[in-house]
């Protein structure tokens, strides 16, 4: 049993050695809500792991705000709040108007034109990853595949692909040595303060997009970047310098990260689980429906965060105005009081209603629509074509409490026959 009078979810030791999932565990057992301590100048937070708890955050915005940021622990002053604002970052009117924007590129009906597409960029990658017999599933696979996509729907050359990859890694690895150009909570980080992630690659994403801009704004182009430079937003409100940049960036690390890390850990969750890879073999037509188990076993963001606008309490605890509230997606997925034996993998599990997207409320996944058919499309395809797949080293996991990433998983994959 974890002691909880130490625990704090701040601690990323935890996330980059596998080992938050025991203290979930005993949170969601003795202290569904939990205050977390953390160094200064922060100021801790309220920490929620279980299911209910968490969709009744989501779902209530007027208590429980996303205005004060989301996507980290990290306390921001006004002028951080303001420079940052993103669609994430706006509640109300605003939001549902930013939202609708994009919100018709990424509905079912709009991303099944894409399928033929995929099912040809999926053979390509695999093909090339195969014929290696020993590779990296995430660089030759799983980061691959999701990025061709989006650089599709925003009509930009395959040569550009790697930067945006390397543009993702930059911002949501800053608290990875390995990939932050400056550490989160570094001194130097510092001058980036106004910066989503306070990362330099914010910079050079926002100059990419800019460029992007200029040359289709006015044209009749409809890839993802004409709409959003040659469309108002329903409220009236033209989108800003700002609104542009933020929600630009949005796409370029929304439209790969996240998915990348679902189709890594989904694969390595089936080397773990052999009957489970192998009835999939068998009966494919299970596939559409694994996908649900897949993502709330990947889980791929840990958590997200909001503010309370009010005094008011959560399962009979305190909460204050002002105070931060945490919803650990990936605990809400492991709650046995919603899952049953939730730590098997079971891909016929039904109903199987995870919250790897949200649970409800307005700041659900806009484009779990296209992740669930890139996911399903990958292992449609990948699955017949192997016998086996073998890990050859060591799986390196991204230092981080907000993206449940895998930075490398090398693998020797068996043909089948």
């Amino acid at each position: 049993m974890t002691s909880l009078a130490n625990v704090t979810l701040a601690d990323l030791d935890l996330f980059e050695r596998e080992q938050p999932w025991e203290v979930f565990d005993e949170l969601r057992a003795n202290a569904p809500v939990h205050w977390d301590d953390e160094d200064a100048p922060n100021h801790g937070f309220w920490s929620l792991t279980r299911y209910h708890d968490i969709v009744g955050v989501l779902r209530d915005t007027e208590t429980f705000s996303s205005e004060r940021g989301t996507v980290n622990l990290e306390e921001l002053d006004a002028d951080q709040i303001e420079a940052r604002k993103s669609m994430l970052e706006t509640d109300g009117v605003r939001h549902r108007a930013l939202r609708r924007l994009m919100q018709g590129e990424f509905n079912p009906k709009a991303v099944v034109g894409y399928e033929t597409f995929l099912r040809g960029l999926t053979a390509t990658t695999l093909d090339a990853a195969f014929a290696k017999g020993e590779f990296d599933f995430v660089a030759d696979v799983a980061a691959d595949f999701p990025i061709r996509v989006l650089a599709r729907m925003m009509d930009v050359p395959d040569t550009d692909i790697h930067r945006l990859i390397d543009w993702g890694n930059r911002m949501v690895g800053n608290t990875d040595p390995e990939h932050a150009d400056v550490l989160l909570h570094s001194d130097e980080s510092e001058q980036y303060r106004l910066l989503p992630f306070r990362s330099p690659a914010a910079q050079e994403v926002f100059a990419y997009g800019r460029e992007l801009a200029k040359q289709r704004r006015g044209k009749d182009g409809t890839d993802l970047v004409s709409r959003l430079v040659n469309q108002t937003p329903m409220d009236d409100v033209p989108l800003s310098d700002r609104d542009f940049n933020s929600y630009f960036l949005l796409l370029v690390v929304a439209g790969n990260e996240t998915t990348r890390h679902s189709i890594t850990h989904s694969m390595h969750y089936l080397m773990q689980n052999p009957d489970q890879l192998a009835l999939l073999q068998e009966r494919p037509e299970l596939i559409p429906w694994a996908i649900e188990e897949f993502l709330r076993l990947a889980s791929p963001v840990y958590h997200f965060r909001r503010t309370a606008t009010m005094d008011t309490e959560i399962g009979g605890q305190a909460i204050k105005e002002g105070d931060k509230v945490v919803t650990w997606f990936a605990a809400g997925n492991r709650d046995p009081g919603v899952f049953e034996d939730p730590y098997r993998m079971d891909v016929t599990r039904n109903p199987n209603e995870h919250m790897a997207f949200g649970r409800g409320g307005p700041h659900m996944c806009m484009g779990n629509a296209l992740a669930r058919l890139e996911i399903r499309i990958m292992f449609e395809d990948l699955l017949p074509r192997i016998s086996g797949m073998h890990q050859t080293g060591t799986l390196d996991r991204l230092r981080s409490n907000f993206i449940n990433g895998i930075k490398r998983f090398p693998v020797r994959v068996e043909l089948a026959r």
